[in-house]
């Protein structure tokens, strides 16, 4: 079994990683795990690239990326579960669908913020686009 859990670095998000560590002793055996942390893409700007190269576009993706990962992988690191980790560019909720679809996970786990459903009919949330667009059980931790 493979799970993903994606993280954007709050504290919210270290709440999915622990649950899915707290869950990992009810299945047969341990799941291995896809942390995913999904940047959305900079804007493209007219001549952007005679000051930005797009090699320092994609070192800021990495570096914001590991301060996005570093808590979800210090839990993982000590709880001996197998993971490995991702940075993705792109949609936030159709670049995690996708690589889970991608990875064959059997699972999608994430936090939401709980904001309420007002809140959500008016704003949507991440959250709820994971759940219209994928195919997987996804679970939600509050």
């Amino acid at each position: 079994m493979k799970i993903l859990i994606a993280v954007d670095g709050s504290a919210h998000s270290l709440d999915a990683v622990r649950y899915v560590i707290e869950q990992a002793g009810w299945y047969r055996e341990k799941p291995a795990v896809e942390l995913v942390f999904v940047h959305p893409a900079l804007p493209h700007l007219p001549r952007m690239g005679m000051v930005v190269s797009n090699e320092q576009v994609q070192r800021y993706y990495g570096e914001e990326g590991a301060k996005a990962l570093a808590g979800a992988k210090r839990l993982l690191d000590t709880s001996g579960l197998v993971y490995s980790e991702h940075i993705l560019v792109g949609p936030i909720a159709e670049s995690i669908v996708q690589h889970a679809n991608t990875a064959c996970c059997s699972m999608i786990a994430l936090a939401t913020r709980g904001m309420g459903a007002a809140a959500n009919l008016l704003l949507g949330s991440v959250a709820n686009r994971v759940l219209h667009l994928s195919a997987v059980p996804v679970t939600l931790v509050k």
